[in-house]
């Protein structure tokens, strides 16, 4: 690694330690950092008391960006990797995660207001959620989620926006209706309205949000609606309910990967056609989606000791997917159901805190997988049910020990099954039910504060994930069943620190890990485009994640500038496969597939007095190895984009009016990469430099 990678960082620190000696009023910036809750871990304490490493989100990181996608938002936090093939064609890594995701998000347990999101076999299909529903994000790293089941890439907590009564401008006003609309480059479209409501005994928000774009390469426009309703119902002080639904629908092109020639002669061109395989274009590939998540939830509060938490939930989804060599028709439902219970007490002089709880998930699928003739459903090929069912039980005890030391010692118990039956094999129709082994997985970790003010922390953890059926089984064209593929394993050691400087006004977040992960599962295709996944031995993943916070103004009576902010994070990722030979090539200590070495994210934010302000983040990236054996890499980049706007507000009226630009450095790059592809189609071009503007009006009843 180069030494400037370090500096950079560091130098950003220097800059941001001179800046805040300056003596301004630190009490709203003190009361932010403070009040950053974690809800991760159930115990809903203070960052700076939470012994993981942990990214959080708020509205106000959220709506620094264009308000179209995620990536740039997720791309803020060390450690966690968004990409975006074409426009709604998301794929996350968290540390690495996605070296199984040809598409889509494998590997990563998400909860759409604390209802899941993913389904039983594994899959999360977060590009149904429209970026104007989402008030908060929480990401834990590695496999420190253990009261979430089986998993080694991590967690993802997202929440719908929440009525907010703090910022009503009428006396007796309970509610308010939001507005937005913006329009960009590459027939951007992108237009949201929601209703908003805020009393003693209520908070509602519904919701209606709608994009769409030509997209900057053939074959890749976009078309999404998201409906979506949260509520919570206070019933007493004791007693809260609360209703959680989201119907998403969406259809989106896919353009296909290109060579780096292909790239570098015409990067807005889909994947061609060859005289054997037709492209994108010819068969009109793409993705067809609609989702209905439902989700009902009580929490109790028995007396000072005992809380209950429990949710039921369901989820319908159809998908249709006419791909390059087939044409796939996927309907899927899944149920299940979480419940927790808390007991707050004190074990000697000592507080203490023990949660129990465990989550169950059924889900079932009809596949049936056609030829695609132009786009056209043509011969079936393969008709497939397939069922999954998993369940885990969960326990945690937090202990606040003398000299401000917190101990936790977390584990949960997993078992996963799965059912599948080829019935376009019939009469030679062979069922399988194969129950995978089951995984204890521990968690502990101590934490230590000083003066209230900085901590250290040390965890140990281990993370189980078993294969997909989608993984099993060879690219549904196949009668073949892996039934050798083994489940990935791994124990994670990670030491951290975090806290604030400088009266507050300078935080900071630094973790160094080790992860060994054994069956380490990766993806390769075929001749005929078909996926076949494999153990790959083991990987070694050691990485660096520092993330600093820090405002150089804030709240100057005298001086126009109300707010001056700066932040930096830097991912340093050392990986590397382990014991893996493919076929005779023996690949071991080769960089792992897909995840970049260095990069380093850096914002600058500026409000004043009169209502204008600015957003700019830049974001470099290092290069990438696109296949095992590290023999191409996509190149670096270097990303810049900026807002300008302006907000006031007139009673009963606030406004935001803004400009911006995304990919102003004009860079050529891939912003996800097809790993290990037939033909060397490694490449999906994104946007050149493009803009938007628009405006949201916030109107008070």
């Amino acid at each position: 690694m180069k030494f400037k990678f370090f500096t950079i960082p560091l130098f950003t620190l220097t800059i941001s330690s001179a800046a805040l000696a300056q003596e301004t009023d630190t009490t709203t910036a003190t009361k932010q950092l403070s009040e950053v809750i974690v809800r991760g871990f159930e115990t809903e304490r203070k960052l700076t008391e939470t012994a993981a490493s942990v990214g959080v989100l708020t509205i106000k990181d959220i709506e620094r960006f264009q308000n179209t996608t995620l990536v740039p938002v997720f791309n803020t936090l060390p450690g966690v990797r968004m990409e975006e093939r074409s426009p709604g064609s998301y794929r996350l890594s968290i540390r690495g995660s996605s070296i199984r995701s040809p598409f889509g998000v494998r590997n990563v347990k998400i909860y759409w207001n604390d209802i899941p999101l993913t389904d039983g076999n594994g899959n999360t299909f977060l590009n149904a959620i429209d970026m104007n529903t989402v008030g908060n994000i929480e990401i834990i790293k590695g496999p420190a989620g253990s009261i979430y089941g089986a998993g080694t890439g991590g967690v993802l907590l997202l929440g719908g926006n929440k009525a907010d009564a703090s910022q009503n401008t009428k006396e007796k006003s309970r509610g308010y209706i939001n507005t937005s609309l913006g329009w960009g480059s590459f027939g951007l479209q992108n237009r949201a309205i929601s209703w908003n409501l805020a009393t003693e005994k209520i908070n509602s928000v519904v919701s209606y949000a709608h994009v769409q774009s030509d997209g900057y390469r053939e074959n890749s426009a976009l078309v999404r609606d998201v409906l979506s309703w949260r509520s919570n119902f206070f019933a007493s002080s004791q007693r809260t309910f609360n209703v959680s639904a989201l119907y998403s629908d969406m259809k989106y092109q896919t353009p296909g990967g290109l060579t780096q020639a292909q790239m570098d002669a015409n990067p807005r061109s889909a994947r061609p056609s060859t005289p054997v395989i037709p492209g994108p274009v010819a068969q009109k590939a793409g993705i067809y989606q609609k989702i209905f998540n439902l989700g009902l939830s009580q929490e109790y509060r028995f007396n000072e000791h005992w809380t209950n938490v429990t949710a039921i939930y369901g989820m319908v989804s159809e998908l249709q997917n006419p791909f390059i060599t087939n044409y796939e028709i996927r309907n899927e439902q899944t149920f299940g159901g979480r419940t927790r219970t808390t007991y707050a007490f004190r074990a000697g002089n000592l507080p203490t805190r023990l949660t129990v709880g465990g989550e169950f998930q059924k889900s079932d699928w009809v596949i049936r997988n056609f030829g695609n003739r132009g786009g056209k459903i043509d011969t079936l090929q393969t008709n497939d049910n397939v069922g999954a069912f998993n369940y885990f039980l969960f326990t945690q005890l937090e202990t606040d020990l003398p000299q401000d030391f917190i101990l936790t010692i977390g584990a949960s118990y997993n078992r996963v099954k799965y059912d599948f039956l080829r019935v376009s094999d019939a009469p030679n129709i062979k069922p399988i039910d194969n129950f995978l082994p089951s995984a204890f997985l521990p968690r502990v970790a101590l934490l230590k504060k000083i003066k209230d003010k900085v901590a250290i922390f040390a965890s140990v953890s281990s993370g189980f994930s078993p294969p997909l059926v989608s993984e099993f089984i060879a690219g549904y064209q196949s009668t073949s069943f892996l039934p050798s593929l083994a489940s990935e394993k791994g124990i994670n050691y990670e030491v951290g620190t975090r806290g604030y400087l400088f009266n507050r006004r300078l935080s900071f977040d630094a973790t160094a890990y080790a992860f060994r992960l054994q069956n380490t599962i990766v993806r390769r295709v075929d001749e005929a485009g078909r996926e076949i996944f494999t153990n790959a031995g083991g990987t070694t993943q050691n990485g660096l994640e520092i993330l600093l916070n820090g405002w150089l103004v804030r709240n100057i009576e005298a001086s126009p500038i109300q707010e001056v902010r700066l932040f930096t994070s830097y991912t340093l990722a050392d990986y590397q496969f382990k014991n893996y030979k493919q076929l005779q090539t023996d690949l071991s200590g080769k960089s792992l597939t897909g995840v970049p070495r260095n990069v380093w994210v850096s914002g600058f934010d500026m409000t004043t007095k009169p209502g204008f302000y600015l957003n700019s983040t830049i974001n470099f990236t290092d290069r990438l190895p696109v296949n095992d054996a590290n023999t191409v890499y996509a190149n670096s980049y270097w990303l810049l984009n900026a807002r300008v706007g302006y907000q006031k507000t007139f009673k009963p009226l606030a406004i935001n009016l803004y400009v911006g630009g995304d990919n102003l450095l004009n860079q050529l790059y891939s912003l996800g990469n097809d790993l290990n592809p037939v033909g060397n189609r490694f490449f999906n071009p994104a946007p050149t430099r493009n803009w938007l503007f628009g405006g949201n009006v916030r109107v008070y009843l």
